[in-house]
Formats: structure tokens, sequence, C-alpha cells
């Protein structure tokens, strides 16, 4: 157990692991009083001249009094954090408070002075640079806002560090020192040189993984057979151009060698002469921990741990798991796993297949992340059948329990990675979806990445796996992705389906897609499922069952030539005197060819019925047995058009054996394209002059506020008014100003606890106003008496409604009575709503303006802890609420993103004048959209804002309801100190 250095409890909320620039991993933790001895070996293996930069002396050794000084911090005014591999400090980052005169000081002084230290031997790690974002991340916690530091100008490497980190800074240079002086709030570019450097290190990270000089097998069994004999076995068949050793601690003393493989056998990795750079685990889980200690001695860089008997065996599996987790990072080492299938690369200067595969797959330009090792197996075999030559496999992941390396660590390695065109994911949890929907949708502006999420409606992780369960609902998971240009799929066989077609054609310039073929019927098909997912097909080209192969070439190439089409599905089924499927296949990838050599290439897709061989064909290499041409396009079918066959390599074309699979690829790949080219011009954020955004954030403070006064904003309960039943009318200007929400019950002055709010509506009514947007004020009517007159003080015609909680919104139910235009149609609706329904003062009634005549819809906004802000609209009432009919964009949402949001549900016909209707005002409710975003964009502690129903007239809008929760702000996890996760 850790001691504090000093009086204050000691802050474990600050250790994090780090992936550092070169893959390797350390720990960062508070320095204690326990690290005197560490913190002596430390200084000694620093260099003189390490130790001249930092005290700008010769200073050989540390005092006993400098050993007290540097271990013994309050936390709060003296702070020290230390870089650990093992036991063992690396390098540490201290900083004092001082005052404006550069002496030691207290709160409420704001700067700091910070040193670094860094071993020589792992100096240009980044180490310094990831203790600098950490130390900077503490400071800004103890209200610390600017760091000085004192540097010698021959102490290039230290300036580095301070001058790239990206934040505002001032630089001077007096008596022969360099002074940074540099302010510790994020910016844009502090932000950008952080997720720069995240990319980088845990890119590496995966890389050291993919591509080791050397493997180990630990746990290769005596006999063949077995998990780890299969694994050499795989290693050695899929031709590894590595130094491959088997390793079992029951081999006897005087074997060196296991044949028949031949490879050096070895009883312990300790033995090997030479450095391992990746280990494969393959023993029973509980002698795991003995072979991690032993490979972390032995500078093993990366470890893929295939055994099982961890989280997905149940609570003690679970704590096992965590253990190798702790235990790995101390060395340094990445893991792949738990209970994982393996690892495969297929980059020729490597071919590693550290997996259960039997096979090295094909190389190729699909890369595959799966938490699954069956649907590993089932990907790798569908790609085997379908892909090979269409699109093979570049690198291939499965990481069993993923209780490290995740699928966020191989989109940073895929982003960069030239041999990865389409990155293909099949995900059962995602343990950090702020991070994901960030990296996936910057690797999706330069390739494709197609998703399958297993475990939908689960509610919870899958066994195994310690990741969080986010609480959104699938829906919106699946909206999210997609505007991260994420392509979402159901099943591995639409994921394989869409990874063919995106790996071996070029991306199509809009939806209108030509149909061909010698069958009507499978065109008529084609047809309707184009319809279906929302494309635009031209009419079917019939070319008859008698068509033959040279038919397809002239067809397919007008297709392709034509301006008003954007990509070609192509319908066979054996003619009358089939032609061989090789003569096919060579004329369609001939007038493919002739079109990219043109500059005209468009995406093709080939649906056949019972045409043994075509597919292969349409997949082979150009020049392989069968294909009958060159892999230069030369050559085509008999009697064929030679200028329609220009020399360029003839691209390879994916075959699907249904019309609906092949469209869906298709429109899925279209999808893609569209917002491709959104991506280049971005949406923006608009800039309102009305919004009163430092008004709004001092009602905040004070709503926020606990007092023992009486409460404006009330504790949030299912009793909490979203209307203002049975609250005041709305403030007029002048009024009061809010009022501080009580203090919850168990809230203290040293521990307080979380809470939220929910405001009354004359604060919600205030606090949306700072923001442009209007609530049709509701008054309180508990007497008929007193309808009356709110109904005079507003005006009629007006609507008496309840507010009760289980009516809200419930017009279905009979809780609401519209356009009452005088005393008595107001005073006969309230006493047939009391008969009906209940005494007044249960309903809780209220009395409102009539609004214009439009459609009613409701926006909302909310934290998600794990996702974000999210922005949601659909339209008000039981249906949409049956059918899920609500669309959903991250905040901040653009002007786009607003558009794009009332466009994507599936009732937004009745916003453009469906069914002769009128079109409302979409503009309007856009900039509502907006407005919103903003607010709770700009004030984090609104957790949720809840405005329905909102009627959208043909002129202008009105916000007949709205709702809003205030809590002090959740802990932004995207925007602190990169770290890896733990669970």
């Amino acid at each position: 157990m850790r001691q504090p250095s000093d009086t204050h409890a000691y802050p474990a909320h600050w250790e994090a692991d780090v992936v550092l620039r070169d893959g390797g991993t350390a720990r960062i933790r508070p320095i204690t009083v326990d690290d005197a001895q560490r913190l002596v070996s430390f200084y000694e293996r620093v260099s003189d001249e390490s130790k001249y930069y930092r005290f700008f002396a010769p200073y050989p050794r540390l005092s006993d009094r400098d050993v007290h000084r540097f271990t013994h911090h309050d936390y709060v005014d003296r702070v020290g954090l230390a870089a650990t591999v093992g036991d063992e400090f690396i390098a540490t980052v201290r900083y004092d408070r001082i005052d404006g005169h550069g002496l030691p000081s207290t709160a409420p002084a704001d700067e700091a002075e910070v040193a670094f230290l860094v071993q020589d031997a792992h100096q240009g790690r980044g180490v310094a640079s990831a203790l600098l974002e950490h130390i900077a991340a503490v400071a800004r916690e103890r209200g610390i806002r600017r760091f000085a530091a004192e540097v010698l100008p021959a102490n290039t490497k230290m300036i580095k560090v301070f001058t790239d980190a990206g934040y505002t800074q001032k630089r001077s240079f007096e008596d022969g020192v360099v002074r940074l002086e540099f302010d510790l709030e994020p910016t844009d570019r502090s932000l950008a040189v952080m997720r720069a450097r995240e990319q980088r290190a845990e890119a590496r990270s995966v890389q050291r993984l993919l591509a080791p000089g050397s493997v180990a097998v630990i746990g290769t069994g005596r006999a063949p057979g077995g998990v780890g004999r299969t694994v050499l076995r795989n290693l050695l068949d899929g031709g590894f151009s590595g130094r491959v050793y088997a390793v079992n601690r029951a081999f006897p003393g005087e074997q060196d060698r296991l044949d028949p493989e031949g490879v050096p056998a070895h009883r312990s990795i300790h033995e090997i002469d030479g450095p391992v750079d990746l280990a494969v685990v393959a023993v029973p889980a509980a002698q795991v921990p003995s072979v991690v200690a032993d490979c972390g001695d032995s500078g093993v860089q990366s470890l893929v741990v295939v055994s099982a008997g961890y989280a997905e065996s149940g609570p003690e599996g679970r704590d096992r798991q965590r253990e190798l987790v702790r235990q790995a990072r101390t060395y340094g080492m990445r893991i792949i796993g738990p209970n994982a299938f393996g690892v495969i690369n297929t980059a020729d200067g490597v071919r590693l297949n550290a997996s259960l595969s039997p096979r090295l797959p094909a190389p190729g330009r699909l890369g595959l992340f799966t938490q699954s090792g069956a649907i590993g197996i089932a990907l790798l075999s569908g790609l085997d059948l379908r892909g090979a030559g269409t699109a093979g496999v570049s690198t291939f992941i499965s990481a069993g329990n993923r209780a490290d390396v995740s699928g966020n660590d191989v989109l940073q390695y895929w982003y960069d990675d030239p041999r990865t065109d389409v990155a293909l994911m099949y995900l059962e949890s995602i343990g950090n979806p702020r991070k994901f929907t960030r990296l996936a949708k910057r690797t999706a502006a330069v390739k494709p990445v197609v998703v399958v999420k297993g475990a939908r409606h689960s509610g919870s992780a899958p066994t195994g796996h310690a990741v969080p369960a986010p609480g959104i609902p699938d829906a919106t998971v699946s909206a999210l992705l997609r505007q991260a240009g994420v392509i979402r799929v159901d099943t591995v066989t639409e994921l394989v389906d869409a990874g063919l077609l995106l790996a071996s054609q070029p991306l199509p310039g809009g939806p209108r897609i030509a149909i061909l073929g010698n069958s009507d019927s499978l065109g008529l098909l084609t047809y309707d499922a184009c319809l279906t997912d929302g494309l635009r097909p031209l009419p079917p080209r019939d070319l008859t069952t008698a068509a033959a192969p040279d038919d397809f070439r002239r067809a397919l190439a007008a297709s392709l030539a034509d301006d008003a089409c954007d990509a070609v599905v192509v319908t066979a089924i054996p003619g009358v005197g089939a032609a061989a499927a090789a003569d096919l296949a060579r004329a369609m990838r001939g007038a493919a060819a002739g079109a990219a050599a043109r500059g005209a290439a468009k995406p093709v897709a080939v649906v056949h019925l019972q045409i043994p061989g075509l597919a292969e064909a349409l997949a082979a290499p150009w020049d392989a047995p069968g294909a009958g041409g060159r892999e230069d396009g030369v050559g085509g079918a008999a009697g064929g058009d030679a200028a329609d066959e220009a020399p360029f390599p003839a691209p390879r074309i994916p075959a699907y054996p249904a019309a609906e699979r092949a469209v869906r690829a298709l429109a899925e790949a279209v999808g893609y394209a569209r917002w491709r080219r959104q991506a280049e011009e971005p949406g923006r954020v608009p800039e309102y002059e009305d919004i009163d955004e430092a008004g709004a954030a001092a009602d905040i403070d004070v709503l926020l506020a606990p007092t023992e006064g009486e409460p404006t904003a009330q504790a949030q309960t299912e009793e909490a008014p979203a209307e203002g039943a049975p609250a005041e009318a709305a403030p007029a200007d002048g009024a009061p100003p809010p009022q501080a929400a009580a203090a919850p019950p168990d809230a203290s002055a040293d521990a307080p606890a979380p809470y939220t709010v929910t405001l009354s509506a004359p604060d919600a009514q205030r606090l949306l106003a700072r923001y442009g947007v209007s609530v049709l004020p509701a008054l309180p009517a508990p007497d008929p008496d007193a309808a009356v007159r709110a109904a005079a003080r507003l005006g009629f015609p007006v609507a008496l409604k309840t507010t009760a909680p289980h009516l809200r919104h419930r017009a279905d139910l009979g809780g609401v009575r519209l356009d009452l235009g005088g005393e008595a149609e107001l005073r006969r609706a309230y006493a047939e709503l009391t008969d009906y329904l209940g005494a007044p003062e249960e309903l809780r009634l209220v009395v409102q303006r009539m609004a214009p005549r439009g459609v009613d819809t409701v926006v909302r906004a909310a934290i998600d802890p794990a996702a974000g802000a999210v922005l949601s609209f659909g339209l008000a009432g039981a249906p949409s609420e049956l059918l899920g009919d609500t669309a959903h964009r991250l905040v901040p949402a653009t002007d786009r993103d607003a558009a794009e949001l009332i466009r994507s549900i599936r009732t937004a016909p009745l916003l453009f004048g469906w069914r002769g209707s009128r079109p409302v005002d979409t503009a309007a409710l856009e900039e509502l959209l907006l407005r919103v975003s903003r607010m709770v964009d700009d004030h984090p502690e609104v957790v949720s804002v809840d405005l329905e129903p909102v009627v959208v007239a043909p002129h202008g809008l009105s916000v007949l309801g709205a709702a809003v929760r205030l809590a002090p702000p959740p802990p932004r996890t995207d925007l602190g100190p990169r770290h890896l996760p733990s669970y």
C-alpha cells in the first residue's frame, strides 16, 4: 500500500499506463516517501551531462535532503510524478507552486515551476512528452494555470519538448538561461499534438505485434497437436521470415531441437540466445504469470495470449485477467488476448501466422479485426472462398477478451498503413465510444471502415470483456457511427460482401445504377433491390439468354461510358449454348479495364446464378490459368474490339450469388462515397449574435450552487414538471434571477456528492432564452376560475392540458383540449378532463395560448458518459416512439448535421409537404437544433434538454414544453492526457 508523502491522501486517480513513441509502455504515478531508494538508483543511472542540464551545475549524487524533498509532496503545491518500467524509475517530473516573484507559494497563486529528468537510455522514447501531458493535467486540477521552466540553451531536447507541446507560450533569455512560460489551458494545437503522438505511439505498438523479427511459442507441446504446437506449425507453414523458437519447461534437459519442425527447443525463454520480439503464450492460466515475468525479464516486446481461463470464466478469471494486464504493462509489453485466436500479417517480408488458422490467407488490401475467434474463422474462410484474388488480407487480429490491445489501437495502425485499403471489424463491445468514433472518422476520411456489431440487444458486454457497457441504444450507436463515416452492416456475410466490393472497385460517383444481363427476371429483382436500398436504378437492359461474352463486353463498356450511370450491376445466368465462365469473365474484365484506361472507372458488381467458376475467373490474376489473358488487359475475348480493351491492368470484379447482396454492398459504397465528398467540405457551427454564453454560465453556477434556502430548481424526481405546472408564469424582463439548488442530502464540504437538478419552468425558460430559444408560456390552472384568468391573460384561443408525469405528452389519452375560443368552452373542457382523468391536483392542468398549426416534433440533447453529447430529433407521438424513428448526431452539430438530422427520419416527408400538405419551416427547425447543440456544447453542466412538443408551422415554430437538467460536468476523458484504459 502506498503511503502519502505528507498529510494529503495519495491521488490514485493520477496513475496511468501510457504508450511511448517506440510502442512500449510505461506507468506514470505520483512519487511517494517509499520511493527514496528507487529515486537514488534512478539518479545513479543518469549521465553527468543530463544531471548538469537538470541542476545547471555538476551534481554527481543526491543528498539526503534532496531525496527527502523529491519524495515528500503535498500533492497540491508540490507534486512529483515518475514514469516506471518494472519497478524502476525511467523519468521524473515535478512542479512547485510559485508566486509572482518565483518564491514558493500556495493557492490562489496559479503558476508553478516545472522540471524533468529522463534516464539517458530512455531519451527519445517520448517519455518527457507523456509526463508533460500528465503533470499539466494534475496542475490544472490543483488550480495552476501556467508553468514556468528554466532550461540551458544546450538542452535542445527539453526545449523541444516544451515548444512542441502546442500550448500558448512565451520565451525569454536571461543570464544564460532560456525561460519558458506557457499556459496550461488546452488549445486546438496542443490537442492535435497530443492526438498525433497518441496515434504514432499506438500504431507503433501494434506494428511491433505484427512485424516481429523473432517469435517464441511458449507452451509448445512435446507431441503433435495441442494449441501451442498448432501455432508453431502454422508459423512455419506460413513461411514466417524471422526466427522461431519452441519453449516448454517439460522439454528434456538434453533436447535442443524440436522435430519434425526443426526449430530450436528451450525449457525457458531465458535460454534463448538473442532477442525475442513476440511471445505466443499457450500454457494453462495458472502458469501464465511466471511466463509473463520471464518474458519481461528477457526483454520481450509483445505477447499473444491464447490461453483461456480469464474473464470469460467468471469473477476469479476477471481478476486474473486484470492482473495479467497489470503485470505485462509493468514490463512495457502489450497484449493480444487473453483467449485470443491470434494475429496474421501477410506482408512479403513478414508472413506471420501466429494464430490457430491453418493457412496464411492470400495477401491483399483488407485489414480484419475481430473480438471473436469463431467470427475470425468465418471471416477468413469467407474471404478464402470468395475473395481469393479479389481482395486478400493485409493483417488479421483476433483479440479475444481484448484486455489490452483493442479496435482503437488497430485503427491507429491501419490509418497510415499503406498495405490496408479497407478496414473490416467485428465488435462485441466498444470500451471507449468517444475515442472510437473520433479514430473511425479520421480513418474513414482516407479508407473505408466497415463494422458489424454483435451483442446489440443484450445491454451488457459479452462474457470475457471487462469493458463497461455503454447505456446508449443500439440505434443511437448506429447513427453516431454513420456520422463518423463508418459503414455499419448487420451480418458477417454483409461485412465480407462490402469488403470485397470496396477493396476491388472505385467508389461510385452517385446512386445511379445501370443493370444489364441475360435474365430479365434477375434484372427486375436487381432493380427492386436498388429501390429498396435507396439507389436510383436505370431500366434494366436485357441481353437475352442467347447473349455471348462479346455482347456482355459491349453492353458493359457502353454503360461504363454513359455519364448518366455511376455504377453497374451485371446479372448472369447459364444461357443457351453457354460460354465458358473464363470467357465471360474475360469479357467483363476487359470492358472494365478499357473504361479505367480512359479515366472512366466505375464500380462493377456481378450477380450470377449457377455459373461454376465465374466468381473465381473474375477474381483470378489476369495471367492465371483459365483467365485467358495478360495482367495488362491485352488479349480480350475472341471477336472483341481491341479499342475497348486498352492495355491496362484488368480489375478484379466481385461476384455475388444474390441480387440483394450485391446491391446492398453497392448501396453502402454509395453512402460512404457521399460521406467522403461531404467530409471534404465539412459544415460549420454557426455563430448567433444574440447568444449570451456568459449569462447562461452565470445562471448555471447559481442553479448548481447548493444552499440552505428554498430551491427554485427542483431535485430531480419523476414528479418534476416540464411545462410550468404548478409553477408561476414565465418570467418577464426584470424578474428575479434564478435561485440556487438545494444541497443534496448527502452533500458535504469535504466530499460533495454528484447530483442533478431539474429546473423549474421559469429557470428553464430563462436559460433557454439565453440561447435564443423561446418557450410558449404555460400558466397553472388549479381550478376553473384560475384557468379562465390565465386564458384572459394569454388571450383566446387557448389549450388546456395536463402535465402530470403519467399523462404528459400523451394526447392519445385525451389529456389535451385545443382551440378553446371562450370562457364557456374552457370551463366545459376543464370539467370534462377532471371528470374523465382525475382531480385537478393530480392532473396539474395548465393553460397555454394556441400556437400556429404545424407538425409536432421533439428536440432533445443529452450527455452520455460514453459517447458524449448527443442531439436527437423526431416527430412527436406514439407512432414515432413505437417505430423508434429518431435521428441522432454528435454535438457540436454543424449546419449540415442539422439539415441531415431532420431529413434522415422515416417520417420526414411530413415536414416537406406530404400528400399536398404545406411544407413547414425547416430552416427555423434547423436553427433551433443548432442553438440547442451550442448550449449543450458550451455548457457541459447541461446534461439534458427536452423540447416537446415543438410545433413547426409553415412560418416559424413554437416550443410548447421544455425540461432542462443540470449536473456538475462529467470528466472529459477524451480531452485529458493520453493513457491506456483500465477496466
